[in-house]
């Protein structure tokens, strides 16, 4: 079993490599789910709904994430009964949010209703929420506001300063069924590169995630999110300060050693290579990238090859 720690983009465009290497139906996915909100009544899986798009192949290809050949109607129309715009839902993607919010409502669990979503566009992987409980990231700013993520990064644009993150509900959180055994009966973990603060940590703020990365006796490997000393998307940046972690591939993997084995780095950051293994990991550097679905492919040969894991 191959099990990846995700995120959004950055995890939709390396399980796309992924499944090019080992077998779909052997891969689970466990996806934060501190992003999500619910809008207009709507529950919205912002990350579980990236990647489910990317692998469906129905994804927005410029935006890279919502539906490709989108529709904005219905927006439209809420604006005229004075509905704020700011986190805009089209067309097609309203379908799959009035699903999942029905089957909510009617009782089902949120990895229930996410196997259901899987199914209806043919993916073979497993996804896995992190937790079926109600969490949701908090941006704590310099100027004293307390901001739910999508208000931090889509309506505020990610200019805030930032002086706190942190996952609201985690404490009475459980893993959601199958997530702590698909970390420690792992062939391999790998850990996608995604926002460290805000995808993969907050996945690890629900109690027994954490733990079980420590414990397991499968290797953990992970890819730089930092390329040349710069975010390839999103605002870590912004945030891994705030978390008291330099921005850099070599901050990323020491924010990470409690639990990590081995580090995947940029061809551009190949000079940190020295100082990742001095933290104790094993190192590999290639080209991670992930533009083309080959690069993604031979970027998860890589990971698994540092893992000791035949592909």
């Amino acid at each position: 079993m191959y099990t990846v720690l995700a995120g959004g983009v950055g995890a939709a465009r390396f399980l796309r490599g992924l499944t090019q290497v080992v077998p779909a139906e052997e891969i689970v996915a466990i996806v934060n789910v501190g992003d999500d909100l619910t809008r207009l009544g709507l529950r919205i899986c912002p990350d579980l709904d990236s990647i489910t798009y990317w692998l469906a192949g129905v994804v927005h290809p410029e935006q890279q994430w919502g539906r490709a050949q989108e529709s904005h109607v219905v927006a439209g129309e809420l604006e005229r009964f004075g509905h704020e715009p700011w986190f805009t839902l089209g067309d097609r993607d309203l379908a799959t949010h009035l699903h999942r919010s029905l089957r909510l409502s009617q009782g089902a669990s949120l990895s229930t209703v996410t196997a259901e979503v899987t199914r209806a566009f043919g993916l073979d992987l497993r996804l896995l929420p992190a937790t079926d409980d109600p969490v949701e990231t908090r941006i704590t700013t310099a100027d004293g506001r307390d901001l739910h993520f999508q208000e931090y990064w889509v309506r505020e644009r990610g200019r805030p300063e930032v002086r706190g993150v942190r996952l609201q509900g985690a404490a009475t959180a459980r893993p959601a069924p199958g997530v702590v055994e698909a970390i420690v009966d792992a062939d391999v973990v790998l850990v996608a590169p995604s926002n460290p603060v805000v995808s993969i940590g907050t996945i690890l703020e629900v109690p027994g995630i954490r733990e079980a990365l420590a414990t397991t006796p499968a290797p953990v490997v992970g890819v730089s999110p930092i390329v040349g000393g710069e975010v390839v998307r999103g605002m870590a940046h912004r945030l891994l300060p705030a978390v008291g972690a330099e921005v850099s591939a070599r901050g990323v993997a020491s924010h990470y050693r409690e639990w990590l084995d081995g580090w995947v780095l940029d061809e551009r950051d190949a000079e940190q290579a020295s100082e990742v293994r001095s933290l104790g990991l094993s190192c590999a550097v290639t080209d991670t990238m992930m533009d083309e679905v080959t690069v993604a492919a031979d970027l998860a040969r890589t990971c698994l090859h540092l893992a000791g894991v035949a592909s």
